[in-house]
């Protein structure tokens, strides 16, 4: 809701304000779908050059999560806590024997079926399960773990980022592409020098109409949009950071309530539950291995 009130703010502003000053639609709507078509094209064409078939697919499925914001929500970091809380106190009670089904078969256990958001973000869940494997495999020195699980998620969010750096490019290249436009329209006006003035400032002021359109969206939409996306991606990985710093607290010898709280502390502030919240939501959770 902010994201479209800000779109209305940016229109109402900029074209209200040249309304205020005198200035007339004409000239503008004359020009605008022949520069839109150079700027935008030459914008499209620019991306799918320097984009991979996929990077591609990503960026163009990322404009609802401008509006959307981050993935993670209140109760999905709750289910998270109470999540590895389960398995954090099966692994001290009962030991790893006891996970190796539910890390086996994730999607058919009595553990992870009670979150089922979780079970279908595929990095959260292997994210998990491996790091569980890797403990079972007898490797749990804390800090070799913990550097895996680093490796693991600056890979992941260098992949998963990777749309908001593309949108960012975009935005970079349109002032330029805006300026491109203009030129041909200055080429366009000096190939009909001997036009009168009046046709002349007709000419002119449509070829200035692709330097506005070109900074307009860049610094206006593309831009803004660049950084909101980066804010949700970097948001979500706070999630997966909760994950390894509960699972990294645990090697360390912690009880699962004292690993929980651990991770509690790397939960955004915005969805952070209190102690109190925590340790309510903690006394719902079944005892299940």
């Amino acid at each position: 809701m902010l994201q479209i009130a800000g779109i209305a703010v940016v229109f109402i502003m900029v074209f209200g304000g040249f309304v205020l000053a005198g200035g007339h639609f004409e000239v503008i709507l004359h020009s605008l779908p022949y520069e839109m078509m150079m700027i935008g094209g030459a914008g499209l064409g620019a991306f799918l050059l320097s984009s991979s078939g996929g990077q591609a697919k990503a960026t163009a499925g990322s404009f609802g999560k401008v509006f959307a914001g981050p993935k993670w929500k209140t109760q999905d970091y709750r289910d998270l806590l109470s999540l590895l809380f389960t398995v954090t106190k099966t692994m001290k009670s009962k030991g790893m024997i006891a996970l190796e089904p539910h890390i086996e078969n994730p999607k058919e256990s009595a553990i992870f079926k009670r979150y089922p958001k979780i079970i279908a973000d595929h990095f959260a869940l292997d994210f998990i399960c491996d790091t569980l494997r890797m403990m079972t495999m007898s490797l749990e020195d804390p800090h070799q773990v913990e550097t895996a699980m680093e490796k693991q998620l600056e890979k992941h969010h260098h992949e998963s980022s990777a749309p908001a750096h593309a949108m960012q490019s975009l935005a970079d290249g349109l002032p330029a592409l805006g300026i491109v436009a203009a030129v041909l329209g200055i080429i366009k006006t000096m190939g009909a020098i001997t036009e009168p003035p009046a046709v002349l400032g007709g000419m002119i002021g449509g070829a200035l109409v692709g330097t506005f359109l070109g900074v307009f969206l860049a610094y206006g939409f593309i831009g803004p949009m660049a950084s909101r996306l980066k804010y949700c991606y970097d948001e979500e990985a706070l999630f997966y950071h909760v994950i390894r710093d509960i699972l990294v607290a645990h090697l360390h010898g912690n009880s699962a309530q004292v690993s929980v709280e651990i991770g509690r502390g790397s939960v955004p502030s915005d969805h952070q539950p209190s102690f109190m919240e925590l340790e309510e939501a903690l006394k719902s959770v079944p005892n299940e291995a």
